[in-house]
């Protein structure tokens, strides 16, 4: 059985705070096929309670993170007008190694973000 496992984090970069209440939606991804695997919503610190894609559901393939960035943004002010500029966040992402910690963060703006593999 995999040990790997995946978690993620988001972090309000214009306040400089972590993102507290981002709703985030897992998808596992095949060809052109979707299928929700998890939802869930960041804590006081910006991450989640619990790995969102924990070890005993783990299996290499392609998984699309979904942050509902829009709802955040117009409950903390920032939106700005209407459409938001950033509404929901597709990053779709490999995870290869069965048994490897796949940590993968959002650094979140009214008008920007960005995304790394972190550790």
């Amino acid at each position: 059985m995999a040990e790997g496992y995946l978690t993620t984090h988001v972090l309000d970069t214009a306040r400089g705070v972590p993102a507290q209440g981002v709703k985030i939606a897992l998808y596992r991804v095949s060809g052109n096929s979707h299928r929700k695997i998890a939802e869930t919503e960041t804590n006081a610190d910006g991450r989640t309670d619990r790995p969102i894609l924990p070890t005993e559901k783990f299996a290499p393939g392609t998984y699309e993170l979904v942050f509902f960035a829009g709802d955040y943004l117009r409950a903390t002010g920032q939106a700005g007008e209407e459409p938001v500029f950033l509404d929901q966040i597709p990053l779709r992402f490999g995870m290869s190694d069965p048994d490897a910690h796949y940590h993968v963060p959002l650094l979140l703006s009214a008008y920007g973000y960005s995304t790394y593999r972190g550790s």
